[in-house]
Formats: structure tokens, sequence, C-alpha cells
């Protein structure tokens, strides 16, 4: 019964028309792949943004970063573009964007978000307030967050542009609705868009690379603050989508050889 619900809420979306999905790569590791599972298998890592438009919208799916702040040279990366200037390949102009969705409070997530002046942000409340106080006192996990990237965030939502979600199944924009992923101690998560190919899961933290949600376990290469959530979050994405194609992860290069090519770094997801 449980599943049924699950199933059907997630086509239950407002009326509107299907949007239409892209990913926007901005930049790569310097080392050409990471390793993956003892058979030698491996990926090679891309770090994007995805752009989902329809219905009056532009909305993207994390923010990127910028790399001439200090602490993403830690990234070891290749910067191919500012994430905003590779929205310029599809005529979006920062002030174009009237939404992002913070799948997770990380520098690769949430830099750029004050870079697009008419963006409303959304984020999971306790995810939000873990970023901002909990991570921060006795107890709390923060090495991967940022202090800079507190503040700019309690900036945005003192300046009233930033939502906090509560909720699971939450429909947040028409034809957009939400999942948590990994519970403890936050809540990275994933949107779960309409279109005309039917339901699309943007995974970004909670997929990182597709070797995770075809095997349905975190790569042994990355960490998780919550391996078996991290799980059960795949399991549950594979459920929302007609088509497991349709489970978008975060960082895999291979994206861009599974989704028609608009031009250098941007794919249409269909």
């Amino acid at each position: 019964m449980m599943l049924a619900w699950l199933f059907f809420s997630c086509l239950a979306f407002s009326q509107t028309t299907p949007y239409e999905v892209y990913a926007i790569k901005y930049g790569s590791l310097v080392h050409d792949s990471l390793a993956v599972k003892k058979e030698n298998d491996s990926v090679s890592i891309d770090f994007m943004v995805w752009l989902v438009r329809g219905n009056g919208k532009s909305i993207l799916m994390d923010a990127g970063y910028l790399y001439s702040f200090v602490s993403a040279r830690d990234f070891d990366m290749i910067d191919d573009f500012r994430p905003d200037s590779t929205l310029q390949k599809l005529t979006v102009r920062n002030e174009d964007i009237t939404d992002i969705i913070l799948s997770y409070q990380h520098l690769a997530n949430v830099n750029n978000a004050d870079q697009f002046p008419n963006a409303q942000v959304w984020v999971q409340k306790d995810d939000y307030n873990y970023f901002t106080t909990t991570a921060w006192q006795k107890g709390g996990v923060n090495s991967e967050f940022n202090r800079r990237e507190v503040r700019k965030l309690i900036e945005l939502h003192t300046n009233g542009r930033v939502t906090l979600i509560e909720g699971y199944n939450k429909e947040i924009i028409p034809g957009v609705k939400m999942f948590p992923g990994a519970r403890q101690p936050v809540l990275p998560q994933c949107a779960l868009v309409k279109t005309d190919l039917g339901n699309m899961a943007l995974a970004s933290d909670n997929v990182w690379i597709y070797y995770n949600s075809s095997f349905v376990t975190p790569a042994p290469t990355f960490s998780s603050f919550d391996a078996n959530g991290y799980v059960k979050s795949m399991q549950k994405m594979q459920m929302l989508v007609a088509d497991e194609k349709f489970i978008l992860p975060g960082y895999d290069s291979a994206s861009f050889s599974k989704f028609p090519v608009i031009t250098e770094g941007v794919i249409r997801v269909r």
C-alpha cells in the first residue's frame, strides 16, 4: 500500500506543461578518472549544474562554485567556465534565473547562489538549520562546509530570498517536487521534474555517479554521512521515475554521452 501511495502521489503534479532539462558542465577533475571498484573500473568526474525551463521558470538545481574562491582549489579542478557564464550557451542571463534549488550546502552546490539576483533559493529546513547552527556546535560535523558559505546563505535568507522546505514529496513549484535523501545529520535532496518523457530525478549529491544507482551502493571512493540512508534514497528514486536512465547523477561525465549534445559542455536530457 505504501509503495502504491508513493507511486501515484509522484504522478499527481499540478497541471503544468512539461519542462525541459539541461545539464551544463563547468569544470572537471584534473585527474582523468577515479576508480570506483576493485575490477579497475573508473569514471571521469565533471562538475555541472542543471537548468529546468518551462512554465515561465528558469530553475537551477544547485549553483556551482567560483574557482577563484580559494577553498575551491581543494577540488584539484580544471576550471572551464564560471557556472553562471555557462548559461550564456543557452542564451540565459543571470537575472533570468527565477529559482535555485540547493540539494546540499557543500561549496560546489551553494557558492555561486548569490550571483543570480532574481532567484528564490529553496533549501530543506532541517538542512539549513544544521548547516547554519548545529554543524558548528560541539559534536557537529562541519568538515565539508565553509563558514563563508554559511554567512552567504544567512544573508540571502535575511533578504527574503530563501524559502525553507519541510516534508517529503513536496511540490515547491508547479511540476517540481522535492524528496529529501539521507537523514543523518543533513538532508541532501533530489528534485523530481515533470517532462514530456515522464518524471526525471535530478539526484545531485544523492547519486554521485551512475555506479551508485546501478549497484545501489555508495562508491568506495566517496564518503557519506549516512550510507544506509544514501542507499534508501536511491531505492526511492528508482520508484519515482518510469525509466532509470532519468535518474541523473551529480558528477558523472558519462551523462554527456548518454543524451543529445546542444553545444560543447551542454546536453538536453531526453
